[in-house]
């Protein structure tokens, strides 16, 4: 069982920063993919990036020019660097890892307890 720990969340001003991150432990496979998602009230979950162990990335267009995630593989650390922050970022921001399918497991998705960020216009 796989545990994510988020960091970082908090309130800040439009145009500010912020940077979040999350820990995972508990693997003893490699996690091959490790994202953010945003949960918005009211609204579905959507991604916002992903990063794989290969550090190939991906970006919701919403995002891109303005976040930057990144990934420590020897600390099973994911970050999301934050910049330019608008009043429509404001979410909970969920850590996800993926593992995926090994010759005798199934794939597996995990998720973080979320962070909060709040960004006042």
């Amino acid at each position: 069982q796989v545990q994510l720990v988020e960091s970082g969340g908090g309130l800040v001003q439009a145009g500010g920063s912020l940077r979040l991150s999350c820990v995972a432990s508990g693997s003893s496979d490699s996690i091959n993919v490790m994202g953010w998602y945003r949960q918005a009230p009211g609204k579905q979950r959507e991604l916002v990036a992903t990063v794989t162990s290969g550090f190939s990335t991906n970006y919701a267009d919403s995002v891109k020019g303005r976040f930057t995630i990144s990934r420590d593989n020897a600390k099973n650390t994911v970050y999301l660097q934050m910049n330019n922050l608008k009043p429509e970022d404001t979410a909970v921001y969920y850590c996800n890892a993926v593992i995926l399918a090994t010759w005798n497991r199934p794939p597996r998705q995990y998720w973080g307890q979320g962070t909060q960020v709040t960004v006042s216009s």
